[in-house]
């Protein structure tokens, strides 16, 4: 088995792109693999609760992000600095996350076998 770190930079609900890459991450879990997620940049907007996209004809990918745990997707981390950046913190986010300093993020990354960027 090898393990994967999906390294997620875009916001909720900026296209198709998060969708893609959620549907990717949960193919990828539901083959037996170890699949852990990085949200950095804007991406930390994806966990962020109280979000209502259905109210403009989008698909609330926080209820993807809620059917993880289903697939064995536990690990989810994300950059201090990011969170800090946009004014949140890890109790305004829809699921625990494990923080990392970007000085860090590097060493996170050594631990995985393969990593996807998007």
């Amino acid at each position: 088995m090898k393990s994967y770190l999906f390294v997620l930079r875009k916001p909720a609900h900026s296209g198709a792109h998060v969708q893609e890459m959620l549907d990717i991450i949960l193919t990828t879990a539901a083959f037996d693999q170890k699949v852990s997620i990085l949200l950095i940049d804007d991406a930390v907007f994806q966990l962020k609760k109280g979000q209502h996209p259905e109210n403009v004809g989008m698909k609330d990918t926080a209820a993807i992000f809620n059917a993880l745990e289903i697939y064995d997707v536990n690990d989810i981390y994300t950059e201090i600095e990011s969170l800090q950046e946009r004014g949140l913190k890890p109790g305004d986010l829809c699921l625990p996350v494990r923080e990392f300093y970007r000085k860090d993020i590097a060493g996170l990354m050594k631990r995985f076998d393969v990593i996807f960027a998007g």
